[in-house]
């Protein structure tokens, strides 16, 4: 098993333990199933498994054997009749069907009852990017078939750095802690984007490399110095003057900071924080294992706040946050989004701990 493999064999699961991992042996072992569901928020594993899918085919035989289909431009009834096709002078063909997402419940039922009598010589892959399928039954029908669900799940962002630093292992390079910040701020959960942010890095920085704040900086286009984790740090010290300026650079440069981002960010750390001044061992490693931290440079910012802030200004800080994603988000104001951040910054550094 590879590397790759190894870092999601447990994060990505889904019904009778089908995992990513399960899927690309049996893919590059050219031991497919009859039938695939596809479905889940996450779509980057989606987005590999049909490529793996496709590649079951020599591309020689691409204009014979292998259908693409987009579910709203075709019926279940098309795609049914596409799956019992004999392959051209080959043992199988594939048949993929993308964006089902979009379509109702209503639309899988023809495709339920092929999935029930299935050709042995056909692939059929069905894909449901972003989302559940609509329809239960089906997932039911592919599941008792013998066929194989897959559920592509979000990462947790408490399992976002982990999963950055793992992938930046595989590519053969290292990470600077302050640069996995960036990329993790900057990037979000978005999996697709975070391997190819790498991978441009891999391209530019070469093999044994170290990622380095400079680096991100110079090849993604994001300040090492007016970012979410420089924000964070000057939050967790309490300097006002440097957190005001900060959320100014954000308001000048909304496309690179977007608030929802910052929320999340200040209501990790405060949490995380809030869970370090209960936690029963306050030892380096009992904070780290209440945090969810791999290294203990990732408790520099925590150990600041709890000198600089108490567990009463926590929840109330907390609180604070709260109210200003809803807000930011259209909910009970109009009020430009990085106003009410300069707003929620001063309430976060004046907070009394008084709900």
């Amino acid at each position: 098993m590879c590397k790759f493999t190894k870092i999601f064999r447990h994060t990505y699961m889904a019904a009778e333990t089908v995992t990513f991992a399960s899927l690309k042996t049996q893919f590059t072992s050219r031991k497919a199933a009859g039938v695939y569901l596809l479905h889940g928020e996450e779509g980057y594993f989606i987005d590999a498994i049909l490529r793996m899918a496709e590649a079951l085919v020599d591309e020689a035989d691409r204009d014979f054997n292998l259908y693409t289909l987009y579910a709203p431009q075709v019926d279940a009834a098309t795609v049914s009749e596409a799956c019992q096709r004999y392959p051209m002078m080959a043992d199988r063909q594939v048949v993929i069907v993308k964006e089902a997402q979009n379509v109702s419940a209503n639309w899988f039922k023809p495709l339920k009852s092929y999935v029930e009598n299935a050709s042995p010589t056909t692939v059929l892959v069905v894909a449901c990017r972003g989302a559940a399928c609509k329809s239960g039954e089906f997932v039911k029908a592919v599941q008792k078939a013998g066929g194989t669900v897959f559920e592509s799940k979000k990462l947790k962002d408490s399992a976002l750095s982990g999963a950055i630093a793992d992938f930046v292992k595989v590519k053969g390079l290292t990470v600077d802690p302050k640069a996995l910040s960036m990329l993790r701020d900057y990037v979000g959960s978005d999996l697709s984007r975070i391997y190819n942010e790498v991978d441009k890095l891999t391209v530019t920085l070469g093999q044994g490399a170290m990622i380095t704040p400079e680096a991100v900086e110079r090849n993604i286009g994001f300040s090492k110095d007016f970012n979410n984790y420089e924000f964070i740090a000057a939050i967790s010290a309490r300097d006002a003057g440097k957190a005001m300026t900060i959320v100014e650079y954000f308001k000048s440069n909304p496309k690179n900071n977007p608030t929802p981002i910052t929320a999340t960010v200040l209501a990790n750390f405060f949490s995380n924080l809030l869970c370090c001044f209960y936690a029963a061992d306050r030892s380096e490693r009992g904070l780290m294992a209440a945090c969810g931290f791999k290294w203990p440079s990732q408790l520099a910012d925590v150990n600041r706040g709890l000198r600089n802030y108490t567990a009463a200004q926590t929840v109330q800080i907390l609180s604070e946050i709260k109210d200003f994603d809803a807000m930011s988000k259209g909910n009970g104001s109009r009020q430009d989004p990085y106003d009410l951040l300069l707003s929620l910054t001063y309430r976060i550094l004046t907070a009394s701990g008084r709900l």
